[in-house]
């Protein structure tokens, strides 16, 4: 079992890595489980590292600058962290149809600026779950998908 700093400490990698920009592809098979769960409310879950893959080059390909970022310091207990974050892109690429709200077009130059928080689960120093709540309401009205009455 890894201890809770070792646990933070590949969060933090994850976060930089896979949801920073630049992002490294590469980060997935070298942290992820594989079957790992990666669950938010804007999309519908993913699991194994391969559609974890295919989610997050979709995602980018959609939002070439999406980039997010840790709003506080990291909080671990057990095989648990948390983290909450604030981050973003705009449309400025493909079309992306993952939103369970709908499609977005290619190139519409929208932004979105939005913020969340996360809980991973970290077993044997891989990421086995990563599941998170997200702002998504104020992210999908800023991308015209929703409109706020």
């Amino acid at each position: 079992m890894s201890s809770i700093l070792d646990n933070k400490a590949i969060v933090g990698r994850w976060f930089t890595e896979f949801w920073g920009n630049p992002w490294n592809a590469k980060i997935i098979d070298e942290l992820a489980a594989p079957d790992m769960l990666l669950q938010y409310s804007l999309h519908a879950p993913r699991k194994g590292r391969d559609d974890v893959r295919a989610f997050m080059t979709g995602f980018r390909a959609t939002f070439p600058d999406l980039g997010f970022t840790g709003a506080a310091d990291l909080i671990a207990e057990g095989d648990y962290v948390v983290g909450r974050w604030v981050g973003g892109g705009t449309n400025t690429g493909a079309a992306f149809s993952d939103f369970l709200a709908g499609s977005l077009p290619a190139a519409t130059g929208r932004k979105m600026h939005f913020t969340g928080a996360t809980v991973l689960k970290v077993v044997n120093g891989r990421i086995a779950e990563e599941i998170g709540l997200d702002d998504g309401v104020t992210a999908l009205t800023q991308l015209g998908l929703i409109r706020r009455s």
